[in-house]
């Protein structure tokens, strides 16, 4: 994150709070587990202008999902309003793993 010149460190941490709160709202259809609880979103970076990356991976390199995964992201981001500017980064270092899940996640799916 650079320095910001419009928010407070406080600030800047209740965005990311709600912008974490609006990516649990994108649910992986296969799973019925929102990309927070599965552990898919590695790092959210917001800048004082406003753009805003997100590092996230999937649970395999081929899935099918990453295209609707992004648009629900692009669309979740619009309710909060400090975010001018998505940019959603594919990564794939650390690879994911079951470990990565909530134990909400791990609960609802059944794993131990």
């Amino acid at each position: 994150m650079t320095e910001n010149p419009n928010y407070t460190l406080e600030e800047v941490n209740h965005i990311k709070d709600r912008i974490l709160e609006a990516l649990e709202l994108v649910v992986d259809p296969e799973l019925g587990i929102d990309i927070i609880n599965l552990g898919l979103v590695y790092d959210i970076r917001f800048e004082d202008n406003g753009h805003t990356e997100i590092d996230m991976t999937l649970t395999t390199m081929g899935c099918p999902l990453a295209d609707l995964l992004t648009d629900q992201i692009h669309d979740a981001m619009r309710s909060v309003p400090e975010v001018t500017k998505v940019e959603v980064k594919l990564v794939w270092y650390p690879a994911w793993s079951p470990d990565k899940m909530s134990r909400y996640a791990r609960i609802a799916l059944g794993i131990r």
